[in-house]
Parts: structure tokens; C-alpha cells; sequence
């Protein structure tokens, strides 16, 4: 059954998200709201939808889920709201700035009845679901360790004012970390322990984006981390997340099995090559995909694309595993506040969630 969905939030990433549910089965994108109502009519102009308030959107019977799209700062007063409202919601990542806001949040979805769903929806894709097959195969055998790099974004080349990208419920661990450590729960479960520490690089960046609206930023939260993160597993992954390497020959993440090693793509993309190297080969190779691409054919121009973890809320609406649950966006926050705060002390983690449920492998994949 379709759902007609509403947007919160038409800024930066709006057109991502605008792009891919007008690609997605079940989902009807139905309206748009902004507190610069002009740039929610701008929005709607281009892609077929209403334009309408925030307390419009709430109040509207027909729009039974809303996708907020605000800075994070707001997403735990946006999501409140819409779940205040009996709206099912699905937020942009991180579900909240901080852990004790997405633990109110979820909690509030449950006693409500309501579905609460959170990017990253990347593990989602052919990359994530065909990493997620090697290891359920035990291709690699046993997996002991793993190491993951997440490295700069460059936000200030090309973001006008990434102001909120260094402030607390921004910075590498929860800007760009959800997407590595919602793929590496996909692939090996929650997590037990972690020890970090952390610090801030400058303390003032420059910004060089062209239409840049702001000069410089100062910056509020820590911007290098070191991590050993355990899993329930017993896997042990080593984790940079730093906002201060730009140039660098890291990869994105692997995974060290006893019998060989496969390299992850960057999380931040569906549907990028997953290659594996076992003990006894002479070099690196491509695993076949095994679910069909989501953004194949695809232009430049069409891409970034978002809006599968809508979909995935929309199809639980109706029946289906929701896997991205927020469950699982609590559990990553937590992990990723961890080693933000960086305090050199182990931290066991108070939260956990279920391992995703693997998306059904296409039959004609399957086959070859």
C-alpha cells in the first residue's frame, strides 16, 4: 500500500532524498515544508508537491509519515513533534544530537505505536548486501578484526556554511561515522565495548565553498578520534574517525577473516565494488553483486540519491522487517558519542539491537 510522505527540511540534502523516493516503490512524495517558506515552494515547484507549514504537515490526516531533514540540532524537537502528531518518522542521520534525546525519541515511537526509522539506509545497497553475503558464507572464515577510516568530507570546499557539520551532534564520528558503523553492525552485529580518545584539530577553519555564506568557523566538537571498538562477536576493530585528514592512502573499511580479507566500499554510497583476497590468491577480485543495483543508469546529474530507508519504513508499515529500525540508530549513536567524547576510559554500552535482516537475494543473482 502506498504512503504519502511529507519532507521537513528542504536544505542541502532535499534533493537526494526528493530524487530517490520518486524512485521508490510505496512511496508517494506528497509535500514539503521549510521555515523559509519560499525555499519549500521552490522545492515543490520543481518536484510535484505541495508546499505547506511545518504545523500544516502535522495537522494533514493524509500524510501519515513524515521525513525530517533538519539540521541536527533539531531533529529531536522535529521528530517529537511528528510523533506527538501520530506521524511514523524517518530522520536523517543521527536520529538525534544526543544519545538521551534518541533514547526519549524512541521510546515515545514505541508507547505511540509508531514506526521510527533513521539514515544511513547505504548498507542497503548492492555493496552493503553483498559484504553482508561474503561474511554470512564464511567466505573469510571466522572474522577476527577489522580496521575502518573515516577521513575528511572536505565539507568546507564545497558546503556554503558547514558551520554544523563542528558543532556537538556534528564532527567525523557523527556526521560521517553512521555510515560505518551501521555497515559494520550490518555485517557483524552490535557492539560491547569501546575505548577512545579524542581531540579538536583547528580550532578555527577557514571555508572555501564558492557561494560560500560564512568566512570561517569555529569549531565545538572534536574533529580526530582513535577507537578499538569491540563487538558482542568478539571482533575488534581499530577506528579513526578525523575531520583533520585530507590527503591520505587509506582504505575505507576491511574486514579480516581467517581465511582471507574484504574490502568495503565507502559506506556513504549503495552500490560501489566489494573486493575480497583470500590467503591462497595472487591478488584482489570483485564478489558479484547480489542484490541488483539501486542506483544503476543513473547520471551524474541524478546522483547523490537517498530515500531506500524511507521505502524500508514504508514496506514495515506493511508487514516487512524494518531494518533501519531505531533500534539500530540508538545503538550507533551511542557508539559513535563514545568515541566523540574520546575519554580514555572502556565504556560498555548501555544499548544494543538486532543485527539487520539481510535483504532477499535477487533470484537471478542467485542463479549465476
Amino acid at each position: 500500500m502506498t504512503k504519502a510522505v511529507a519532507v521537513i527540511g528542504c536544505g542541502n540534502i532535499f534533493h537526494a532524498y526528493a530524487r530517490g523516493l520518486s524512485r521508490a516503490d510505496g512511496v508517494e512524495l506528497a509535500a514539503c515544508a521549510d521555515l523559509d517558506t519560499d525555499r519549500a515552494r521552490r522545492a515543490a515547484a520543481e518536484y510535484g508537491m505541495r508546499a505547506l507549514t511545518v504545523p500544516e504537515v502535522l495537522a494533514d490526516p493524509e500524510l501519515p509519515v513524515v521525513v525530517n531533514l533538519t539540521p541536527p540540532a533539531f531533529h529531536a524537537e522535529v521528530t517529537r513533534a511528528a510523533l506527538e502528531a501520530g506521524k511514523h518518522v524517518y530522520s536523517e542521520k543521527p536520529l538525534c544530537a544526543t544519545l538521551a534525546e534518541a533514547v526519549e525519541v524512541a521510546d515515545l515511537a514505541a508507547r505511540q505505536g509508531l514506526l521510527l526509522g533513521s539514515a544511513p539506509d547505504t548498507f542497503l545497497g548492492s555493496a552493503g548486501q553483498t559484504a553482508r553475503a561474503v561474511v554470512d558464507s564464511g567466505q573469510i572464515g571466522d572474522v577476527i578484526g577489522a580496521g575502518v577510516f573515516v577521513t575528511h568530507s572536505q565539507a568546507e570546499m564545497w558546503h556554503p556554511n558547514p558551520g554544523f557539520l563542528f558543532q556537538p551532534g556534528g564532527g567525523p564520528a557523527l556526521d560521517m561515522g553512521p555510515y560505518y558503523l551501521a555497515s559494520l553492525v550490518n555485517l557483524l552485529g552490535p557492539v560491547r565495548r569501546v575505548y577512545s580518545e579524542s581531540r579538536i584539530g583547528s580550532p578555527v577553519r577557514p571555508v572555501f565553498a564558492e557561494g560560500r555564506t560564512v568566512e570561517e568557523i569555529t569549531v565545538r566538537t572534536p574533529t580526530h578520534c582513535a577507537a578499538v571498538v569491540t563487538f558482542a562477536s568478539g571482533v575488534i576493530a581499530s577506528v579513526l574517525m578525523s575531520f583533520d585528514v585530507w590527503g591520505h592512502e587509506l582504505p575505507h573499511a576491511e574486514l579480516y577473516g581467517h581465511l582471507g580479507t574484504l574490502s568495503i566500499p565507502d559506506p556513504d554510497k549503495y552500490d560501489l565494488p566489494v573486493r575480497m583476497r583470500l590467503h591462497t590468491d595472487p591478488d584482489w577480485r570483485v564478489v558479484d553483486p547480489v542484490v541488483p543495483s539501486l542506483t544503476e543508469g543513473l547520471g551524474p546529474d541524478q546522483l547523490p540519491l537517498r530515500g531506500p530507508g524511507v521505502a524500508d519504513l514504508v514496506a514495515a508499515l506493511n508487514g516487512a522487517p524494518q531494518r533501519c529500525s531505531a533500534a539500530l540508530a540508538v545503538h550507533v549513536l551511542e557508539v559513535l558519542e563514545t568515541i566523540a567524547r574520546g575519554d580514555g576510559v572502556p565504556s560498555e554500552m548501555t544499548t544494543t539491537c538486532d543485527r539487520p535482516p539481510a535483504v532477499a537475494v535477487s533470484p537471478e543473482m542467485s542463479a549465476r
